[in-house]
């Protein structure tokens, strides 16, 4: 059961869009997929179509009230479960801050549900306190959804940082799996520009015994697309809302790519010139 974290602590970067597609895609071609909605803000519900409220049980319950993951569960399509997210997890960082262990509290609870499902996506919040740590804690790969521009290249460092310390002190499986451009536009100089220059860093990386050794961008580049930012509205994944999209094409190759990636336990391959 490959565990999957989507993590950029920048907002505006396509995170959430790729979290929710990205499993929409997976679930298309016949996997089992649960997506963890890890956010706050819950964004990755609401594009799914569900409303948080007192009467919709979320990852709060689960981490702060020993509600077992199994009972919150929403069904999406036959083969896409969600675990909703609400604006309570806000208090998790401090209902939890003499909690042993906090940083385990959702590993503890994906064991219980092994087996269930294909993949296991958590759509993490845009920072790196605790609940970030409990998503790196408990997955095997990070998936990095990258805009093309220089700024993003530092949050980059900052990031690698981060899974290179948890790496070392909490989950020793956990690695990066590839970076994902979003967003993209190929005809632009700035975005051939960036993209080397991330193809140049991973390249030099491979020399180094570190979590993102292996990794590599995806050759699977996701176009900015009115229709990806339109989905949300309608409570749709891209595949429900506009199917023959450009966005709906984009996610489905990055969801082949990932899956044969697994499947092969190869990481993705730098992209041809």
């Amino acid at each position: 059961m490959p565990q999957i974290a989507i993590l950029n602590q920048k907002g505006g970067v396509g995170k959430t869009t790729t979290a929710v597609n990205l499993s929409a895609a997976l679930a298309d071609l016949g996997k089992r997929v649960l997506l963890i909605d890890l956010d706050p803000q819950a964004h990755a519900t609401l594009h799914l179509g569900v409303v948080p409220g007192d009467d919709v049980p979320s990852i709060y319950d689960v981490l702060c009230r020993e509600t077992p993951l199994a009972d919150i569960i929403r069904p999406i399509h036959a083969t896409l479960d969600l675990i909703p997210s609400s604006i309570d997890l806000a208090a998790a960082e401090v209902e939890l801050a003499g909690e042993v262990g906090r940083e385990l509290l959702l590993r503890d609870h994906l064991e219980n549900i092994a087996g269930g499902y294909d993949y296991v996506l958590v759509d993490c919040a845009p920072s790196l306190g605790v609940l970030t740590l409990n998503a790196l804690a408990a997955v095997e790969e990070v998936v990095i959804p990258l805009q093309p521009h220089f700024l993003a290249l530092h949050g980059l460092s900052k990031l690698l940082e981060t899974i290179e310390v948890v790496a070392r002190r909490i989950n020793g499986r956990l690695t990066l799996g590839g970076v994902v451009f979003c967003m993209y536009e190929a005809g632009t100089r700035l975005a051939n520009e960036v993209t080397r220059d991330v193809d140049e860093f991973f390249e030099h990386a491979k020399a180094r015994n570190t979590p993102w050794s292996q990794a590599r961008p995806f050759k699977a580049r996701i176009r900015r697309n009115i229709r990806l930012a339109e989905a949300p509205s309608f409570g749709q994944s891209i595949f429900t809302y506009a199917p023959d999209s450009h966005g709906a094409e984009d996610y489905r190759a990055l969801a082949k790519e990932l899956a044969a990636a697994v499947a092969t336990k190869n990481l993705p391959q730098t992209r041809a010139a």
